[in-house]
Formats: structure tokens, C-alpha cells, sequence
């Protein structure tokens, strides 16, 4: 109710100079479709601010940031960059809280002899996202060696830029398969789930959201982050198959 008395009271104050107020994003390319629909909602909500949302793997975006790219939120895939942000002093450590939680999948051909994780090395080409700017490549890596399976499968690793160009690999039958996020598997046209990676294997997805020393004392840009607090935007996110705690 906050989220909302803030926007639709920022809306008549723009209204009444003529101004359309700008709020950017960046965030992690998982969270692509869920957050397009957010800012949709959002705007049929509040006249006269545009959100404009710049997706990415959360470490090319960190570094943009911390280059001097506007950003007045940032949502990342994991709070390594989320950390690497504050330490550079671009994002206030009191602003940082967690917005949803993910889990990783095998996504590929409906007839691959894939059981087990152990089975990947019978594939030729597997999609993985960057593990140097990537959280899913990152969680990837880091599970293929608690599996004791990196040395057998490395040279069979294909690197995407982002966890989409990696689902994408594999939709297209450009790789036999990919490690992605259970949601943006859920988008996939051809490629089904054939695995669910064990959570004891690698760390949790979480995805920590934050407003930058910009946003903060930007009024748009704390009413558009208390939406995303909201039990609308809550119910967006799990449709998405993401986990709101």
C-alpha cells in the first residue's frame, strides 16, 4: 500500500510539471521476463516514469556501475557482485536485501541418455554461462567439481556471455545441452529439464536487490523499489518459478 500511495502521489506531481521521471535497472538476464512484466504492471499504475532496464550476466553489469553507468536499482544473480558494488561505496550496505531465490537445471533434447549428473560426460557439447561474470556459470563450476565431474567435462564446456545465450545453445540444438536457472528453463521451446542439480552441491541462488547512492535519492526510484516489495510482485516472480521468501 506504501509502494503504491508513493507512486500514484509521485505520478500527480509529475503530471502537474510536465516531466517524465526516468528509473534504470540492471539486472541479471535470469530475471529478464519476470521483471519486464514488473515494470508493465508498474506503469499502468504510474503515468508520466519510464523504467528503463538494462539486462546482463550480474558481473558485466557490476562493472558497468562501477564504471559510471546510470543505475538507480541493481538486482543481481548472486551477492558476490552485490558485495563488490558496496565495497566500491556505489551502493549504500543498508539499502541490500534478498528479492527471490533460484536453483540450477540440466536443459536439453527430451532424448538424451541424461539420468544422473554423472551421465553428462556422455555428452559432446554442454552451454554454460561465463563463470568470470556469470553467478550461473559460477554455480555451475562450482558443482561440476563438488561432483568431481569439471577435469572429465571441461573441454566440453561451451561459454555463453549469460545464462540465456546459454539456454539458447542448447534450445537451438547448438549444444546437447546447458546449465541455466530452473526458470529460464521453463522458457525453453524445444529443450526440457532433464536434471535438477543437487542444492548440496552448490550454493543458494539468491538474488540480492539493492538501490544505488543515485536511486536512494531519487523519489521514482525508491517508489518503484517498495512495488517490488509488494505482494503483487511477489505473485509475478513465483509465476516465473522464482522462490519469494
Amino acid at each position: 500500500m506504501r509502494a503504491l500511495l508513493m507512486a500514484l502521489l509521485l505520478s500527480l506531481v509529475l503530471a502537474s510539471t510536465g516531466f517524465a521521471a526516468e528509473v534504470r535497472l540492471s539486472v541479471a538476464a535470469s530475471l529478464t521476463d519476470a521483471v519486464k512484466e514488473l515494470v508493465t504492471v508498474y506503469g499502468k499504475k504510474v503515468g508520466n516514469v519510464t523504467v528503463l532496464a538494462n539486462f546482463g550476466s550480474a558481473g558485466s553489469l557490476a562493472k558497468q556501475i562501477s564504471q559510471g553507468a546510470p543505475a538507480d536499482i541493481y538486482i543481481s544473480a548472486n551477492p558476490r557482485w552485490m558485495d563488490y558494488l558496496v565495497e566500491e561505496k556505489l551502493i549504500p550496505a543498508d539499502q541490500v536485501r534478498t528479492f527471490a531465490f533460484n536453483s540450477l537445471v540440466l536443459a536439453g533434447r527430451p532424448d538424451l541418455p541424461v539420468k544422473n549428473l554423472e551421465d553428462i560426460t556422455k555428452l559432446r557439447r554442454i552451454a554454460i554461462s561465463s563463470p568470470k561474470s556469470s553467478p550461473a556459470g559460477q554455480y555451475t563450476e562450482q558443482a561440476l567439481k563438488a561432483a568431481g565431474l569439471y577435469e572429465k567435462v571441461k573441454d566440453k564446456l561451451i561459454m555463453a556471455k549469460d545464462v540465456r545465450q546459454a539456454l539458447i545453445y542448447a534450445d537451438r540444438g547448438e549444444t546437447d545441452g546447458a546449465f541455466v536457472y530452473k526458470t529460464d528453463a521453463l522458457l525453453a521451446k524445444e529443450a526440457i529439464i532433464l536434471l535438477e542439480v543437487p542444492q548440496t552441491l552448490y550454493d543458494e541462488v539468491t538474488y540480492p536487490i539493492a538501490l544505488t547512492f543515485t536511486g536512494a535519492e531519487k523519489p521514482e526510484a525508491v517508489a518503484f523499489y517498495d512495488f517490488l516489495k509488494t505482494a503483487e510482485a511477489t505473485c509475478i516472480l513465483k509465476k516465473y518459478g522464482f522462490v519469494v521468501r
